[in-house]
């Protein structure tokens, strides 16, 4: 499998006075790309972005992702346009709605979500290109607003998406695609075609909770509490409607109280992540891949064990430890 498809996804799960550590040794592994997922309230996504960016040297690194409502766009921009300075070539950073209990949490649902992500995506480009802004964008307005410290070279600018309207308008705008943790095969291939439609082909990343072990159970174990959160939280959007097994989840998760945990079937795992020996999570991986996602970023389990568990991907999963014979050690 080729290294340089698989991404490591850093987080709410790392503490972050451990992300430059974790970060350097991804790249000393040849993984291809480093991200950093922003949840509330753990570790802000630009300062991780900015840990990933200076403990490495050349790898890309993506914010994935930042919520539209919860940063000014003339903010974000000037903040991106500063690492693009920096660190030129590497920087990218998809937006999208988020996470809409958080954002309930701080009363920053909009009234028109999809607009809200397209014409903020739309400002964010014109400003990183250099131009004067002088117009709305979703619950934002700007007013003759421009960028001082303009980057040579402009980030890249994903869209992160779940349901069909919104990747489609992913498809027909941004330099790349993300996709949510829980992407099953069959949900990658159904996006990929809807993002395919208008006929520029974006890069696709799916985000995948992933663990392995010798023993499958406990790697099972090991993504299971993250999966039925996830399955929970989403259960009413395509990811998992898409699924075989979403008319299940769907009935299970609504017979649940809102503080009452859901119950993973091991099928579910096999589905919505990617966890087992060496062998199932090659296979696992190489599905969704087949299934039309460019390159995959795992979010590894157990958080506590991240440098054994790239160790073992390296290793036992992608078959290239020749950058760092004693990973598994560190």
């Amino acid at each position: 499998m080729d290294s340089s498809r698989i991404g490591v996804v850093f987080g709410s799960l790392t503490p972050p006075e451990e992300l430059a550590q974790g970060a350097a040794l991804a790249e000393r592994l040849g993984l291809g790309e480093l991200w950093f997922s922003e949840d509330c309230f753990f570790t802000g996504g630009l300062s991780g972005l900015t840990q990933l960016l200076a403990a490495t040297r050349e790898v890309p690194a993506g914010l994935g992702l930042a919520s539209v409502m919860t940063r000014h766009p003339a903010i974000l921009a000037m903040e991106l346009a500063g690492l693009a300075r920096t660190h030129p070539g590497r920087v990218r950073a998809a937006v999208g709605l988020g996470n809409t209990h958080w954002l309930r949490q701080m009363g920053l649902v909009p009234e028109r979500p999809l607009s809200a992500v397209t014409e903020t995506f739309d400002v964010l480009r014109d400003l990183l290109g250099g131009a004067t802004v002088d117009r709305d964008a979703g619950p934002h307005h700007l007013d003759g607003v421009r960028l001082e410290f303009v980057p040579g070279r402009a980030p890249e600018l994903w869209i992160g998406a779940v349901n069909e309207r919104a990747l489609r308008a992913a498809g027909a705008r941004a330099d790349g695609v993300l996709l949510s943790v829980l992407a099953g095969p069959s949900y990658v291939s159904w996006a990929r075609g809807l993002v395919d439609e208008a006929g520029r082909r974006p890069p696709v990343t799916a985000f995948v909770l992933a663990a392995i072990a010798d023993d499958g159970r406990q790697a099972r174990d090991a993504v299971r509490d993250a999966v039925g959160f996830f399955l929970k939280a989403e259960a009413h959007t395509a990811l998992v409607g898409r699924s075989r097994h979403g008319a299940e989840i769907r009935a299970r998760v609504a017979a649940l109280g809102e503080d009452e945990p859901l119950a993973v079937e091991d099928a579910w795992i096999d589905e919505f992540a990617a966890a087992g020996d060496p062998g199932q999570v090659r296979a696992r991986l190489q599905g969704l891949l087949d299934s039309g996602a460019d390159t995959l970023g795992l979010w590894l389990f157990p958080p506590d064990r991240l440098a054994d568990q790239l160790g073992r991907l390296s290793a036992d999963v992608l078959g290239d430890l020749s950058r760092q014979p004693d990973a598994r050690a560190r």
